[in-house]
């Protein structure tokens, strides 16, 4: 850049003094301050597009590298499940040939000797419900199992007078 010090500014305004004249001179040092300043903005917009451009160029090979990232995840998540249903029909199958051959040995052999039942959801059948919870667990918890009223509730633990 230019080496401008004290003395060639004070020149500079002295030379400008002499040339422009002390009546004219305010009027053209706010005009130069102005252009100046827009230079000034002109720059710093041009610097903060030329960030912006390299932030994104930035961001987009960020981006594909997290795609190329995931696309390798996708793809091998495809393998290990392609060879995991592989290995799961050849065992269903095995299963299945062994079972029309000789009987019920697989079956028995996986769960000690009976067929494994599958669940069936209660549904609307409120017994089934009901018995999911074992009675122990309800009066430990203090779930009431039968409905009473408020009244017949205090008669209950209400402490008895002996006549």
């Amino acid at each position: 850049m230019i080496d401008i010090g004290l003395s060639k500014m004070a020149l500079i305004g002295a030379v400008a003094l002499v040339v422009i004249g002390p009546e004219k001179l305010p009027r053209v040092a706010r005009t130069v301050g102005t252009l100046l300043g827009k230079a000034q903005r002109y720059v710093a917009d041009v610097k903060a597009e030329v960030n912006r451009s390299m932030e994104l160029d930035e961001l987009r090979k960020m981006k594909e590298g997290v795609e190329s990232a995931a696309r390798d995840v996708e793809n091998t998540i495809r393998t290990e499940a392609g060879s995991f249903e592989q290995d799961w029909n050849q065992a269903v199958s095995g299963l299945d040939s062994s079972a029309d051959g000789s009987g019920a040995a697989s079956v028995s052999s996986l769960d000690g000797g009976g067929v494994i039942p599958s669940y069936r959801h209660p549904g609307k059948n409120w017994r089934l419900k009901r018995g999911a919870v074992p009675r122990w667990y309800k009066a430990r918890a203090g779930v009431r199992t039968h409905v009473q009223s408020g009244a017949a509730r205090v008669a209950r633990f209400r402490p008895r007078k002996s006549h």
